[in-house]
């Protein structure tokens, strides 16, 4: 049985103005289309239809009370990537976040800023847990 796409999962388009409207906040289609299209020559159509799709898929919110719509990312960057994260974890890894994590960590070397902020999690992790 072969299972269905997520409607409400952004696609790598999707997710690349989730990223334009994280970074920058709420923005307009002309301001989307600028960071992500102007250089490589994309219609102002595809960002508005994208928009458009999003706004459907609940994945952003409108504002029209202006003449040029204002687009907000529905659900912040941290709950999006939580969400993607719980559903890699689920279907790659069998529901083991020590395994994602001994993956991730073993495939690269991290540099000294990363190995600190993950010992500094582990550490408050383990404070938090019951004895």
């Amino acid at each position: 049985m072969t299972k269905r796409p997520d409607p409400t999962r952004p696609t790598e388009a999707e997710l690349e103005i989730l990223h334009v409207l994280w970074a920058r906040g709420p923005s307009t289609v002309r301001d989307v289309h600028a960071a992500l299209y102007r250089e490589q020559g994309g219609g102002y159509t595809n960002a508005l239809k994208l928009l458009q799709v999003m706004h459907a898929k609940g994945l952003v919110v409108r504002d029209d009370a202006q003449r040029a719509h204002i687009y907000r990312a529905a659900h912040s960057k941290g709950r999006t990537q939580r969400r993607f994260l719980n559903d890699l974890v689920a279907r790659v890894f069998d529901g083991s976040r020590a395994d994602l994590v001994l993956q991730a960590l073993g495939g690269q070397r991290a540099n000294r800023d990363e190995i600190d902020a993950i010992r500094a999690l582990l550490d408050r992790l383990d404070a938090e847990s019951p004895p």
